[in-house]
């Protein structure tokens, strides 16, 4: 038994050395548009992100974050023709890199972002999110990120999940404007309660969240493929650290731990996901088409043939968003022994 666990940390030990490896050669894909690290202060929370077209949704993100605490951004445009580079290159508190390379071949553009944690992330918080990505976490309506990051300092964590919440409309999809600097948690309030499954995954310690619209609404036959809801966004970084998948999955296996085995609560938020706005059909039909996603982009193909046969996801059991207290009397999060 002590031989299969040698042999099992053995293998993950040089998983994380060809993925550190794989990240040094992608980014000689990424070109620097503008670089402001230089101005990083030593205690600045960094917000890390990978987008293409998604210059209407930027002005609110990063009002959003900078309310949060974050104190710079670090930005991997990938070949976006809508104006969104030059707006990201205009922020004061913005670095930005741009690259045409694949998307798919650089997993996901997690290379290209490991590669940026660990030139400018070590021995810093970090925070890795898409732009349609709101973090919540306790206490985010009355303290600042850096409260959250302080106690989990002293408390000697390195990691924090968050769970991802689909959010949507009451109507139709394709229905609901959104306008640019517009809250989208304004026009999509609505949210899936329950309909979870979870697991563990055996080889890297982490949960394993599915359900939800998407997966009721566009996976109904085959749930075990519905996207993946766990995810571990905000992470003390340091160079011996590598995402996996996406953010889904960390190495070393400690970072994913995020939860207890002995029966205690520990801490954890959301990430409300504002996928479903009236851009969404489009970008479905877009990434469909790119296959630059996962599995030949099957989950936007999905998107687009459950869009045309239904294009609303609300439901009668739909719950309307208020706040972060509400998650977690639903057990979506919980405050743990932070007080």
């Amino acid at each position: 038994m002590r031989l299969v666990g040698l042999l099992s940390s053995y293998k993950l030990r040089l998983e994380r050395k060809k993925r550190r490896v794989r990240a040094l050669r992608k980014s000689r894909e990424l070109n620097g548009v503008v670089n402001r690290t230089a101005d990083l202060r030593a205690d600045d929370i960094l917000l890390f992100c990978t987008l293409r077209n998604e210059r209407v949704r930027l002005p609110f993100f990063m009002e959003y974050y900078r309310n949060l605490g974050v104190g710079h951004f670090l930005f991997v445009d990938n070949g976006s023709d809508d104006g969104s580079r030059e707006y990201l290159a205009e922020q004061s508190d913005a670095s930005v890199w741009g690259t045409t390379a694949s998307y798919k071949s650089a997993h996901f553009g997690m290379d290209w972002l490991n590669w940026l944690l660990s030139k400018y992330g070590h021995d810093r918080w970090t925070l890795v999110v898409d732009v349609d990505e709101f973090f919540v976490y306790p206490f985010c309506d009355t303290r600042p990120l850096a409260a959250l990051t302080d106690w989990l300092d002293s408390s000697k964590v390195r990691s924090f999940a968050a769970m991802l919440v689909d959010i949507y409309p009451k109507k139709s999809v394709n229905e609901t404007e959104y306008h640019e600097g517009q809250n989208p948690m304004e026009v999509a309030e609505y949210f899936d309660a329950g309909n979870y499954m979870i697991s563990r995954n055996k080889k890297y310690g982490n949960l394993w969240i599915q359900g939800g619209p998407r997966a009721r609404a566009f996976f109904p036959n085959a749930p075990e493929r519905a996207p993946a809801l766990n995810k571990i966004p905000l992470v003390k970084w340091s160079r011996r650290n590598i995402y996996v998948s996406s953010t889904h999955t960390l190495l070393p296996r400690g970072l994913n731990m995020t939860f207890s085995e002995t029966g205690g609560e520990m801490a954890s938020g959301c990430l409300m996901h504002a996928k479903f706005l009236n851009s969404f059909e489009a970008k479905a039909e877009e990434e469909s088409k790119r296959k630059q996603h996962f599995a030949d982009s099957f989950e936007y193909k999905a998107y687009k043939k459950g869009m045309r046969q239904n294009p609303s996801l609300w439901c009668k059991w739909s719950e309307k968003y208020i706040n972060w207290r509400q998650l977690e009397i639903l057990g979506l999060m919980s405050k743990g022994n932070w007080i």
